[in-house]
Formats: C-alpha cells, sequence, structure tokens
C-alpha cells in the first residue's frame, strides 16, 4: 500500500509539473503566431488524444510518463510545411520568438512556484519556533555558546521567522562558508549575539543532516514513551506508555535520538532510565537486547519513542508581502540549486546528494502524508528544481537551444546541422549519465535503510 501511495503522489506532482512547462511552451508559441500541432503529455504514441481548436491541435497522453513534449509546425526540418503556413512555422520564426518559446517552459515552473509560495504564505503555515536543543559538541553551535532552549531571533541582522527560516539560511551561508551574527533570546527573556563560523567547513554534504553537524537541532519538549510490546525488555523493567524521559545512564535525554543512543550501547547490559510518571520521578533499570522489527535486526527495548512536541508559529503575510516573498524563495532556492551544481562539478559536495525518481517518489508520498501543505511546498521545490535544470546551458535541454540561438545572434545564421547532431549526442551522454548517477545514488539510499 505504502508502494502504491508513493506512486500515486509521484505521478500526480510529476503530470502537474510536466503540463505546466509544456503549456509554457504551448501558450508562447500561441502568442508568437506558430502553429501548435501537439500537446502531450508523456512520452511515445499518445494512447488517448482529442483535436480541438480551428489548428485541430493534437491533445493527448502517452505511455512513459517521465516527460512530455509540445510538438510545433516546422520544429522538424523533415516534416513538410504547407506554403499557405510557411509564416507559422517555428523555424521560419526570428531567433527571438524562438528563445521566447523555449524559455517558456522554465519559466511556467517559476511562476508555479512563485504561485504556490504566494498561496501558503497568504494562507499562513504552521512552523516551528526557532528554538533550539543543546548542540552537539565541537560543532560551530557549541562553539559560538549557544545553550539549549535558546530562541534565534535574528539572523545577520534580519528578522528570523521560524526555524525552516533558520534552517534556509544555515544552509546558505555554510554553503559560502561564511560566519555570520545569531542573535538570542534565552528563557528568561536576555539577548546576546553569538558568531557563527562557517569558514573552516571543508565539506558541504546536504543530505547527510548538515543542519545537525552545525549543531542546531530543533527544541522539544522531553520525550515520552509509546506503544510497548508484551513482553519486552522495556515492559520488564517497568516502563508504561506515558512515561517522560529525563535520563538514561549518566547523561540526560534531550531527544528520543539521545535516549535510543544510550539504549544501542548497552546490549544485555542493565541501563538505568529515570522517568516522570504522573509527576512523580522514578528510577528504573532496564536490560536492552537484540530485537527484530521488520525484518531488522537492532538492540531496542522494544518501545516506541515519541518526539517531544515544538513550540510552534503561525507564519503569514499580507497579499503584497506573501507574492513578494514567494518572488524572493522562488529565486533564493533558484540560486541556492545553481550553487549545488556547480559545487558538485567541482567536487565540493558529492553527487550522492544528486537524487532521481524513486527518492522523489519518496518525498512525494511522505509529504503528502503530512498534509497539503508539506506536499506543496515539495511540489513548488521540485517545480524549481525542474526549471532551472532546463536552463542549463546543455544540448538536449531548453538551455542547450537557447545557446544555439545565441551563438546564431553572434554569427548572424543558424548553427549547423553537424554541429546540433554532435550537440544533441553530448547532451544525451550527460543526461544519461546524470540520470544512471541518480538511480544509483537512489538505490544505494534504499540499501542503507
Amino acid at each position: 500500500m505504502n508502494l502504491l501511495h508513493y506512486i500515486f503522489f509521484f505521478l500526480v506532482a510529476l503530470g502537474i509539473l510536466i503540463a505546466f512547462h509544456e503549456y509554457g511552451h504551448y501558450l508562447a508559441a500561441r502568442l508568437c503566431g506558430v502553429k501548435v500541432l501537439r500537446y502531450c503529455l508523456g512520452f511515445g504514441t499518445p494512447f488517448i488524444s482529442k483535436r480541438i481548436g480551428p489548428d485541430q491541435t493534437e491533445w493527448g497522453i502517452a505511455p512513459f510518463p517521465i516527460g512530455g513534449y509540445v510538438k510545433l509546425l516546422g520544429q522538424d526540418p523533415e516534416d513538410p510545411i504547407p506554403p499557405a503556413e510557411a509564416h507559422r512555422a517555428f523555424n521560419n520564426q526570428a531567433v527571438w520568438k524562438r528563445a521566447i518559446i523555449i524559455v517558456a517552459g522554465p519559466l511556467a515552473n517559476f511562476i508555479l512556484a512563485i504561485a504556490v509560495y504566494w498561496g501558503l504564505n497568504l494562507h499562513g503555515v504552521e512552523e516551528p519556533v526557532a528554538r533550539m536543543a543543546a548542540p552537539a559538541i565541537g560543532t560551530p553551535a557549541a562553539r559560538a555558546g549557544l545553550q539549549p532552549g535558546d530562541e534565534i531571533t535574528r539572523f545577520d541582522g534580519e528578522q528570523l521567522v521560524s526555524w525552516n527560516d533558520l534552517n534556509w539560511r544555515l544552509l546558505n551561508a555554510a554553503s559560502e562558508h561564511r560566519s555570520v551574527v545569531v542573535e538570542t533570546r534565552n528563557a528568561s527573556g536576555e539577548s546576546a549575539a553569538r558568531t557563527l563560523d562557517f569558514t573552516g567547513l571543508d565539506h558541504l554534504d546536504p543530505d547527510k543532516d548538515l543542519i545537525g553537524r552545525l549543531g542546531f537541532r530543533l527544541y522539544r519538549s522531553q520525550p515520552r514513551v509509546g506503544r510497548i510490546a508484551p513482553g519486552s525488555p522495556a515492559e520488564a523493567g517497568g516502563l508504561k506508555s506515558g512515561d517522560i524521559l529525563l535520563s538514561a545512564g549518566d547523561k540526560s535525554v534531550g531527544s528520543a535520538d539521545d535516549f535510543i543512543g544510550q539504549v544501542r550501547s548497552r546490549r544485555d547490559l542493565p541501563l538505568r532510565i529515570s522517568v516522570l510518571r504522573a509527576g512523580q520521578k522514578l528510577d528504573l533499570s532496564v536490560t536492552p537486547r537484540e530485537v527484530e522489527n521488520d525484518g531488522k535486526k537492532y538492540v531496542g527495548i522494544n518501545a516506541g519513542i515519541e518526539l517531544g512536541t515544538a513550540a510552534m508559529t503561525t507564519v503569514s503575510y499580507g497579499a503584497g508581502g506573501s507574492f513578494t516573498r514567494a518572488v524572493g524563495q522562488t529565486w533564493d532556492m533558484s540560486v541556492f540549486s545553481l550553487k549545488m551544481l556547480g559545487k558538485m562539478i567541482t567536487g565540493e559536495v558529492s553527487w550522492r546528494n544528486l537524487s532521481g525518481p524513486v527518492t522523489i517518489a519518496e518525498y512525494a508520498g511522505k509529504t503528502a502524508r503530512l498534509g497539503a501543505t508539506y506536499y506543496l511546498n515539495f511540489l513548488a521545490l521540485v517545480s524549481i528544481s525542474l526549471g532551472v535544470i532546463n536552463l542549463l546551458p546543455i544540448p538536449m535541454l531548453d538551455g542547450g537551444h537557447l545557446m544555439y540561438y545565441l551563438a546564431e545572434i553572434i554569427r548572424g545564421k543558424p548553427v549547423s546541422e553537424r554541429v546540433m547532431e554532435i550537440g544533441f549526442k553530448f547532451g544525451l551522454a550527460i543526461v544519461a549519465v546524470s540520470m544512471v548517477l541518480a538511480l544509483y545514488n537512489d538505490i544505494n539510499r534504499l540499501l542503507a535503510g
């Protein structure tokens, strides 16, 4: 059922993104006076199609849902062009018109992202307050003197609105290896300024909890015990569902990860656990052992550990402010995507961060389970990525066509068919290698759990 859930919401997202992208090409072609022969979602021969309008444009759905296309009159040099419609052929248009038609696809993806962010900002999104748990020793946050419970109110002089806002700014600052000043407020209301030094970061890996490695974890109330399996070590040790976890061994429990780490380090050894039950502190002894869950073996106590709750805030803006912020979010994410691509090329960021269809489908399913807000945010993010990738100057992609048009403007004549043929093969190789690498990364992630 999970697999079907992931596939369904992946196909929904893919369909929306492709439809917008291709409609951008379609609308621009119509506005430039070019005849559209076919608008198709998916690759291959359409199995569902209908001709609509005075031009009898064929609207269809093809069997391979990994892309789509708009077929224009004269786009293929081998297709016949009726003399009466020569002025409506794509290849007979001025270079600036052809460029507009090509760039309209990625532009539609950016417009979709702006529209989604605008709606979310206007409606209001509930997000965690930027209050942090205890930073791990040796991390930039710990070296800066940040304390558990500190709420970060400003980042390099700019107001922070939520934990998500903080994460985004941290990613940018860390990727640029620069120092930043944050202003904090503790539980007593006292303010302080702290300097975060990211200049010494030697390797970035956004896929491996970069925010956590910088020392930032969301502050939550104490975790508690959830469902306890009958006959489990947790039951034998006296734990009960609803117990609030205070400490394990000689360490306080600030998060579920803290507790799980202590449990897994004490295989077949008694572990002293302090809990709060009905307002009273109790000291218990539990002996973790090897247990099995969903076919996987690990050291545990067979008890569900529920995350503590985080303070939340509703982030919303007026109509004008929502639109301005939506444009800024789309721009910032586009620039960040380009930066990460550049760092992958230079080797500063690992190619393991490249994700393929399996990872995207997984995120589609997970965000859909979390709710419409999360799914729409995911949709906007992937739409931006699709727009950015399509604008790269790689033959086969929209950016490759724009590169040819720029060369045509400089030379005063179109690029030769031979050059375009070589470019197509080169672009196909780059796209194929990227897809294989992304799929390889997907498989590795699945095998690694």
